[in-house]
């Protein structure tokens, strides 16, 4: 498990006790950086010489400060094309915790309007990987926070320049591995190039060995020697499953449709529109957020395993970027959100046993921590019936607030009450038109299907497994008592704080109902939930009373998946797949090469179940690393996992489809 990066301060300066070694020169970090990575890979030239919405790809071992980041940020607004944007993929074994972050960068002045944008979202970094959009969309940051061997092994992108940073090869020898060099060569674009301000000879033979060319120079100030070179010898790729990988065909032009006015949707779309793509996002009701995203209040609640099983990875990497984005794009306050904390409180299948082994795991300091029954009472404001566990940057969410934030961007054009009846490719022209009962609804090139259940209702995606499952929430007026609740408590179920003076809570479970009228019985099944979440809190709100008062609350269906997972990416053209693939029911070994049947421009982007404002928000750059062909924002098994080809894999493998 990782944890911050411990430090001490020497002069004002950070140095590391795991590896004896400073972050920078005492000298002159800034002006070394310069000299060692922007020069050596002539960065200021190939930004100027970037094409109109071209793109260029920074790796770097070696996150530290964030200085080599944010001089290549600055060099890159000075230099690159306004259309042009840049992606920066660093690796981080041990991140610096924010105030330490905030300590360092304070050395540098000159960067203050680039450390300060990214300290505005820099928090607590748990495993795995996390994406930040900066500059509104110009500059993406991918931090793969792990080993540099276990991570880079998983990333999919093509690297224009690297950065070998991290500390000497003396004080951290387990990076500075042929492994190492041999990912460095996979993941480079044709004609990358590196900088290190190492010259030890270990590394310059292990470059040379993994096909680069490599070159002493002069290093900066004392230090008489580093490295630079670029990539000769390419490695031959090894076999990828073509049923996972990126569709090869580009889109015509940089025009979306997006079918469906909810948090999918509305990502999908402010990913793209930042991008500089036009965007027609269509929405069959009258408003955005009309189905389960028009809940008064949305929680971010990440219920995690100490296992890591991809759902856990997913959550932790869209939990990040959820509230990443929340700080960025909506101000606190009671009609949009607050980062009031959530209580986790054990319940049937998560006894305090299980929290407490969760806890344990060995998470960074003030993601979350243990409370006993007193402390957490203290917390809530309210008598609690036992501890939990407390994760202090979550809160609550208006998810129409946010849908209307992510939908105003200026490249975005809504189409509101606009039943999307077909889709038709144009195969000539390379586009998509949507259609409704009275004609055509608009035309592009890629179409991202992000109605929940309905995506699966075009003849293309019919085959996708979505399940619907009703939810009813329950809304009943504060009272003087109940005002006192200061977070969200969840177990079975959840009820938030107070929002223009009326607590939210729920949701119920149905299967097999097409009815979305407010049912009774599931009132009291809330209100059953709550006496036993908190029955302080429930007597506080009226108690056994509470059934026989007149009660708000609105039912709408989420949108499952089999395993619980969203799907996200390109859809395939069934039978062909079948067909195509049909061996793997003899051997699900075999490994076949035949690129996927990919339909054109053909994406979807649903089953985001009860955890949408968690995993939704980061679907749009999802979708956009695909489109765009840019650094993924999560592991290659993890894209896999919530691919929409994986329930026909898995059909094919078992014999139960047949082409």
């Amino acid at each position: 498990m990782t944890h911050h990066a411990q430090l001490d301060w020497h002069d004002g300066q950070p140095f590391s006790r795991a590896f004896g070694d400073v972050y920078f020169s005492r000298a002159s970090g800034l002006e070394e950086t310069r000299h060692v990575f922007l020069q050596h890979n002539a960065l200021a030239e190939r930004f100027a010489a970037l094409s109109e919405h071209g793109q260029f790809c920074i790796g770097e071992t070696g996150f530290g400060t964030g200085l080599n980041f944010l001089c290549a940020w600055q060099c890159f607004e000075q230099h690159a094309p306004a259309t042009a944007r840049l992606h920066f993929v660093s690796t981080e074994k041990f991140p610096l915790a924010p105030a330490d972050l905030q300590q360092a960068l304070a050395l540098w002045p000159e960067l203050a309007s680039y450390s300060g944008e990214l300290l505005a979202q820099y928090d607590i970094l748990t495993p795995g990987w996390h994406r930040f959009v900066l500059r509104g969309g110009r500059l993406t940051l991918t931090l793969l926070v792990g080993d540099a061997l276990d991570t880079l092994p998983e990333l999919d992108a093509r690297i224009d320049a690297w950065c070998l940073d991290g500390f000497a090869p003396a004080k951290n020898p387990e990076m500075w591995q042929p492994a190492l060099f041999e990912q460095m060569a996979r993941l480079s674009a044709p004609g990358a190039t590196f900088a290190t301000f190492t010259s030890a000879g270990a590394v310059r033979r292990g470059l040379i060995a993994a096909g680069f060319v490599v070159e002493k120079v002069p290093g900066y100030g004392h230090k008489r020697e580093m490295c630079r070179g670029h990539l000769e010898n390419a490695p031959e790729r090894g076999w990828q499953a073509p049923w996972f990988a990126r569709p090869a065909i580009p889109p015509s032009e940089r025009s979306a449709i997006v079918i469906g006015g909810g948090i999918a949707g509305a990502a999908s779309a402010a990913s793209l529109a930042r991008r500089g793509w036009q965007v027609t996002l269509l929405e069959r009701h009258g408003q955005l957020a009309q189905e389960a995203s028009g809940n008064p209040q949305g929680v971010l609640y990440t219920k995690l395993s100490p296992h890591f099983p991809p759902l856990t990875r997913l959550v932790l990497a869209g939990y990040g970027y959820s509230l990443r984005t929340l700080h960025t794009e909506l101000p606190q306050g009671e009609t949009t959100w607050q980062a009031c904390g959530v209580l986790q409180l054990p319940h049937e299948g998560d006894s305090p046993q299980k929290q407490a082994e969760l806890a344990a795991a060995g998470w960074p300091d003030g993601f979350l921590r243990t409370l006993g029954q007193r402390e957490a009472s203290e917390l809530a404001g309210l008598d609690l019936p036992s501890g939990g566990l407390f994760f202090p940057q979550a809160g609550w969410l208006n998810p129409a607030q946010l849908i209307a934030r992510l939908a105003s961007h200026p490249n975005i054009r809504q189409v509101l009450g606009a039943q999307v009846t077909e889709l038709d490719w144009n195969p000539v022209e390379r586009l998509w038109t949507a259609y409704g009962q009275d004609g055509p609804l608009a035309i592009g090139a890629v179409v991202v299907i992000a109605g929940g259940a309905e995506a699966a209702a075009f003849d293309l995606t019919q085959h996708l497994p979505l399940k619907r499952i009703r939810g009813q929430v329950t809304v009943a007026p504060a009272t003087a008592e109940s005002r006192r609740l200061k977070t969200v408590l969840c177990g079975e179920g959840y009820i938030s704080p107070a929002r223009h003076d009326s607590h939210c809570f729920g949701a119920t479970f149905k299967f097999n109902t097409d009815d979305l009228s407010v049912q009774p019985d599931e009132h009291r099944e809330n209100l059953a939930m709550l006496s036993g979440l908190s029955p302080s809190l429930y007597r506080a709100l009226g108690g056994d009373g509470l059934a026989e008062q007149p009660l708000g609350g609105r039912a709408a269906f989420r949108c499952t998946s089999p395993d619980y997972l969203p799907i996200i990416g390109p859809v395939v053209d069934r039978a062909a797949f079948l067909e195509r693939y049909r061996a793997l029911g003899q051997d699900a070994t075999r490994r076949l090469d035949s690129p996927a049947p990919w339909v054109e421009g053909l994406y979807v982007n649903t089953a985001h179940g009860s955890r949408g404002m968690i995993t939704a928000p980061l679907s749009g750059e999802i979708l956009a690393a695909y489109l765009e062909g840019e650094p993924s924002p999560l592991p290659k098994p993890l894209l896999d996992a919530i691919h929409p080809s994986r329930f026909l894999l898995r059909g094919l493998i078992r014999q139960k489809l047949k082409a």
